[in-house]
């Protein structure tokens, strides 16, 4: 069984940094539809028994169950204390795989979920670390055998912090470049990366792209 855990925080504090020229209701609606295509598409990989999501936000936790996910609701600590509670919580036996995906990768493909699983699933009951890495040097996914194989290290750079670590407890570790992992919509210039794809993220998009158009005709506008 594989088990995959989001974590999302609370609305009122999400994206502020990707669109804030945005009221506060578009960008809460923007965290919801890319936490439903995440959850769709962890769902349409066929390698996912268990969806988690641990959030502060009541909110996010009604969506999260209308979607065929469980909720895990906390205080909000911080992403890395969050996401141990959940692990913790979640009590994965040792030879379960627990996936950790950050809940702004919206345009995951399920394709791209079944592969990074493939490769834990090759190592037989090996204790490891696989990761697939955002553009920026982050981590997007992350996926442990056991669950506490490391300590979650989220945060800038925490691609090579997660390696670190792997390396420090003597586990296996396997980093997997994965196209639609690679692209975490956290900053306005993730925007054009995000749009140009294809594939993933179809609510997300339904979204954005009435705002692309409308800045499209302002800088026409103005020039």
């Amino acid at each position: 069984m594989t088990i995959a855990l989001i974590p999302v925080k609370r609305l009122e504090e999400s994206k502020s940094r990707l669109l804030p020229e945005l009221p506060d209701a578009k960008r809460q609606a923007l965290t919801l539809a890319m936490l439903e295509d995440l959850i769709e598409a962890l769902q349409r990989s066929g390698r996912v028994d268990r969806i988690a999501v641990t959030t502060p936000d009541p909110q996010v936790a009604s969506r999260t169950r209308a979607a065929g996910a469980e909720v895990l609701l906390r205080p909000e600590p911080g992403l890395n204390a969050a996401l141990e509670d959940g692990a913790a919580r979640l009590a994965a036996a040792d030879d379960e795989p627990l996936l950790v995906v950050l809940g702004d990768v919206a345009g995951a493909l399920p394709e791209d979920f079944r592969q990074l699983i493939g490769h834990a699933d090759s190592a037989a009951r090996t204790p490891g670390v696989w990761l697939s890495p955002s553009a920026d040097g982050g981590t997007s996914a992350l996926l442990l055998r056991p669950a506490r194989a490391i300590a979650f290290r989220f945060g800038p750079d925490s691609a090579r912090r997660h390696r670190e670590a792997a390396l420090a407890a003597g586990v296996a570790y396997l980093e997997v470049a994965l196209p639609s992992l690679a692209i975490d919509l956290d900053q306005p210039e993730d925007l054009a990366a995000f749009l140009a794809t294809s594939g993933g993220g179809a609510r997300t998009r339904a979204l954005l792209e009435p705002l692309r158009s409308a800045n499209r005709c302002e800088r026409r506008s103005s020039s």
